[in-house]
């Protein structure tokens, strides 16, 4: 099994009242909970894609978190990774360590970066029965501003149309998710498990604009 997950944020202190308020009492507690959770999910011969910013902490910090996780670790590198330029880290823990990396899921196709990509590869494939056959997934963003921006402008390419290869005209697709940690409760998701939750927010978020 497949699975995917961003912005954990090991030993991120801020983020206990800043920016995410994750709530946690301290970065111990909040380390604590994420590799439980992780690890309720996750088992030993699974594959996790992290998709950027695993960790807050130094090597030997991050070194005693990777140690505590389960699953065959895969690395999208994100802005704040910095113990990935420790020339002492041992890279061969990771599959391996990319900034974009374009994998095949379940006979689709996903796109990995840690920033969000407005115009993936990919993005105009649909199956024969007009499900979308590429997905960008994502991290960076949280949950903040820039997540109800995105989705504007995810709703905005659905409602423009193009020239259908088979011919006539069909709406464009755009399936950009968000993998944001806090959205499963801080378990790696697989593909099909993260469009649920995706779809689940959204529809959430327009509920909520209405009342």
């Amino acid at each position: 099994m497949r699975y995917y997950i961003a912005d954990c944020h090991f030993y991120h202190k801020a983020l206990l009242e800043h920016m995410d308020r994750r709530g946690f009492d301290s970065v111990e507690t909040m380390n604590e909970y994420m590799i439980e959770q992780w690890n309720k999910k996750v088992r030993k011969n699974d594959e996790v894609v992290i998709l950027g910013d695993l960790s807050w902490g130094n090597l030997a910090q991050t070194q005693q978190i990777l140690d505590q996780l389960q699953g065959h670790l895969f690395m999208i590198r994100g802005n704040h990774d910095y113990f990935l330029d420790d020339k002492q880290f041992d890279r061969s823990q990771f599959g391996w360590i990319e900034t974009y990396k374009e994998l095949k899921d379940n006979k689709r196709k996903v796109v990995l970066c840690h920033y969000p990509i407005a115009c993936y590869n990919g993005q105009y494939r649909k199956s024969e029965d007009g499900q979308a056959k590429t997905y960008m997934l994502h991290g960076h963003i949280h949950n903040t501003q820039d997540q109800p921006i995105l989705d504007a402008y995810q709703d905005y390419v659905h409602r423009q149309w193009h020239d259908a290869i088979g011919g006539g005209k069909e709406h464009i697709p755009c399936q950009i998710i968000n993998c944001f940690c806090m959205y499963s409760d801080y378990q790696p998701m697989t593909l099909d498990e993260w469009i649920e939750i995706d779809k689940k927010r959204r529809q959430s978020t327009k509920i909520n604009d209405t009342i």
